[in-house]
């Protein structure tokens, strides 16, 4: 770090090796985090939610969700079908075997927070949790001015 007070970049080298660490414990199964994420956003929702919601959750562009949600299709771990009578509306449901694979990954994410926090007590995974929040919201309250 150029500053010894500066923090973005310190996050931002958290964040990429945090990412580093799930891709590699991943890279066995072919998959993605965001497509992990999907499938632990799906579980956690009853196995299925709207297309338009599961977007949302990624915070992605339409288009990108399309192409994560298509892997995931063609992978057999989710099914779209239309929800209700308007066409135009998805509904993603998890596939058994997409339940079966996000007990597994959730295992995984679940292995590298056990990383990210080894060495950390209760109250001080606590404090930490509590920044990181704070830390979000000064930057989303920043978004909006």
């Amino acid at each position: 770090m150029d500053h010894p007070q500066a923090f973005g970049p310190a996050l931002g080298r958290c964040a990429h090796l945090s990412r580093e660490r799930m891709d590699a414990r991943l890279s066995g199964w072919d998959i993605t985090p965001a497509q992990t994420h999907v499938l632990l956003y799906l579980h956690h929702h009853e196995g299925r939610a709207p297309q338009c919601e599961v977007t949302r959750f990624l915070k992605v562009k339409p288009s990108t969700a399309n192409g994560i949600l298509d892997r995931l299709e063609e992978r057999g771990l989710v099914k779209r079908t239309v929800s209700g009578s308007d066409a135009r509306r998805r509904l993603i449901t998890l596939t058994e075997k997409g339940e079966a694979r996000q007990e597994l990954f959730h295992q995984v994410y679940l292995d590298v927070e056990n990383t990210i926090l080894r060495g950390f007590s209760p109250e001080e995974t606590q404090l930490f949790r509590s920044f990181l929040e704070r830390i979000i919201q000064n930057l989303e309250e920043d978004r909006k001015l």
